[in-house]
């Protein structure tokens, strides 16, 4: 959500800005921005996409080695030229982007109303935030930097900030709570940025910005404080990214992309984790919470979305393999019902970015009631990585595609090698069948692959309900979440509306939307529920209903009953999300591309989700 890119250094600004919020449009956005340091500062902003702020910057001057650049995702007011980033101070003498919302913007605005007949001109809380900070400037006639850090403790809310001060032009002032910034370090010049992916093709030296820390960064200079002043030595980090990962690389889109690669990213998320000879599970990022794990009455799993998702699965696979209770809660909803959380619960979130606002405040929430905190994260150095107790990485790479594919299926795998290892920790799990389990997840991508070769048949099914207005999704047990995922990756990439089910709940409401004109994807693979799918099917086909069934290959029963059938692999029950869920991948993004949506950055969404 909202992009920000900055740069100081020797080289032109605007190319380097503008081709790094190209690389963040996948965070999604509705208009753009970017302030150059001249004789003076100078600003243009469009709303739309980052190619028509290129367009419109054509016949401007965009010369200047020191600027800042934003894409906005709207909250406060509506998407427009006039509320696009950047903002300037009613005097002119701060120059800012912002991401997050502040949240007492309204009493700030009073305030300074009172205090100097300051006015807006934009619907904004970021343009209350550049006059607080220039009232303090001239008021106190302080630095620049003490007039961010004054102005930022009187601040309540979520910020990642660069600021341009026109009486100290050689210099950009960044600052971070709760909205992630990062720092590339290279030779006499600095990178900013909201992720590194606008960073990686200039330097791999990052430099990770803390909750209320203030960099004040010149061309050949950085120092680093807290909001109290507090002098910090800078940490780099070395980052394990090439720019190959953040290119199509002959796709049409990131997102058919990434629905290919998961043959690979499950295969480096079990690398050197799952052995297959011996069969066995080291999870070394647990080793130093071992001790809670085994003493651990409950755990409870905290995501959003598609991450929530995941955490479903794993529900099934823990409970079942490992016999330890778990429930899995809406992280939006656990930070604000005062959940009951005790010092013997281990609380799992789950983020692909690591920076999910609800998910880091679930997060905290959790550490200050005295539970051990795990995170399963896909990107290094993120918010929840930092502040959880210990982790395990999905090493999926850079998911650029809002939708999210093989984040999922990495998930997924952390989640059930977590249930392998801990089922045999607790003496849960024969030892023949945990080995056969890991061998079983060890031939996933294989199974993968076979599923990706009938990518012709998803396109056929897909022509054909391209134009359906509603679809259901159902599915059963340790399946029924990816019926879930199979639906949110329809409404989200093509906008058709679609609701995942049990398969068995189907005759408590949901069987009345059935007609001939309703879609009603199944996954029916060889499982203990087999026959209760079957005749779940059956009720469906008894309403004209249009059945497309993913099922175990070479069944001759569903064949005969439904419309359509993608066939997968067979596979144990507890690995089968993980093959499944292609086929409703591929068959959501056809059918996006088909109805011309814009696959990769759908309307209304961002990828991470970093502010309420």
């Amino acid at each position: 959500m909202c992009g920000i890119v900055g740069y100081i250094g020797n080289k032109e600004a605007f190319p380097i800005i503008i081709n790094g919020l190209k690389r963040l449009e996948y965070r999604g956005y509705d208009s753009a921005g970017i302030a150059l340091v001249q004789n003076g500062i100078v600003q243009y902003k469009k709303q739309g996409k980052v190619a028509d702020l290129e367009q419109f910057s054509c016949t401007k001057n965009t010369s200047g080695s020191i600027g800042i650049g934003h894409t906005r995702w709207a909250t406060h007011g509506e998407p427009n030229d006039v509320n696009a980033h950047p903002h300037t101070s009613m005097h002119g003498k701060f120059t800012i982007i912002h991401n997050g919302i502040i949240e007492n913007y309204s009493s700030l605005c009073r305030q300074l109303a009172e205090r100097g007949a300051y006015k807006c001109a934009s619907e904004t809380d970021t343009e209350i935030l550049a006059n607080l900070i220039e009232y303090v400037y001239e008021k106190e006639h302080v630095s620049a930097e003490k007039a961010v850090r004054i102005a930022l403790s009187q601040v309540e809310g979520a910020y990642g900030l660069l600021v341009l001060c026109a009486d100290e032009p050689d210099k950009i002032i960044a600052a971070r709570n709760g909205s992630p910034l990062v720092i590339g370090v290279g030779n006499g010049e600095y990178f900013l940025a909201s992720d590194a992916t606008p960073i990686v093709e200039y330097t791999n030296r990052i430099i990770y910005l803390n909750d209320k820390e203030i960099a004040v960064i010149s061309k050949h200079e950085l120092s680093l404080k807290t909001l109290f002043n507090d002098t910090l030595t800078p940490i780099i980090q070395e980052l394990d990214l090439d720019i190959e990962c953040i290119e199509k690389a002959g796709f049409d889109h990131f997102m058919q992309k990434e629905i290919f690669e998961q043959p690979k990213s499950i295969t480096d998320t079990f690398r050197g984790r799952a052995s297959k000879n011996p069969p066995e599970i080291y999870l070394g990022g647990l080793y130093n919470v071992m001790d809670k794990l085994d003493k651990a009455d409950r755990i409870i799993v905290v995501a959003c979305g598609t991450s929530w998702h995941a955490g479903l699965v794993g529900e099934y696979a823990i409970e079942e393999l490992a016999r330890i209770p778990v429930e899995v809660e809406y992280a939006s909803e656990f930070r604000y019902r005062n959940p009951i959380i005790r010092a013997n619960d281990v609380v799992i979130a789950i983020s692909q970015s690591g920076e999910t606002a609800d998910t880091l405040a679930a997060v905290r929430l959790a550490k200050n009631a005295g539970a051990t905190v795990i995170g399963v994260c896909n990107v290094v150095g993120s918010s929840i990585t930092r502040e959880t107790d210990a982790g395990v990485y999905t090493h999926a790479g850079p998911e650029i595609g809002v939708a999210s594919t093989k984040a999922f299926t990495a998930q997924v795998t952390v989640l059930t090698m977590m249930a392998l290892f801990l089922g045999k920790r607790r003496k849960e799990l024969a030892t023949e069948r945990y080995e056969e389990l890991i061998t079983e997840l060890y031939n996933v991508p294989a199974l993968i692959e076979e599923i990706l070769l009938d990518n012709e048949k998803y396109l056929h099914v897909a022509r054909l309900y391209k134009d359906a207005p509603n679809s259901i999704y159902l599915g059963r047990g340790i399946l029924f979440p990816v019926a879930l995922e199979g639906a949110l990756k329809m409404k989200e990439i093509s906008y058709i509306h679609a609701e995942g089910y049990p398969a068995a709940e189907m005759k408590h409401g949901p069987i009345a939307l059935i007609d001939e004109n309703m879609p009603v994807i199944i996954i029916a693979t060889k499982d203990k529920s087999y026959d209760k799918v079957v005749s779940n099917i059956q009720e469906v086909k008894a309403r004209k209903g249009k059945v497309i069934a993913v099922v175990s290959k070479g069944d001759t029963v569903i064949a005969q009953l439904a419309d359509h059938v993608f066939e997968v692999p067979e596979c144990d029950s507890f690995i089968a999300p993980l093959t499944t869920v292609v086929p409703l991948q591929l068959l959501s993004y056809h059918v996006a591309v088909l109805r011309a949506c814009n696959v990769d950055q759908p309307r209304n969404l961002a990828k991470s989700v970093t502010v309420e």
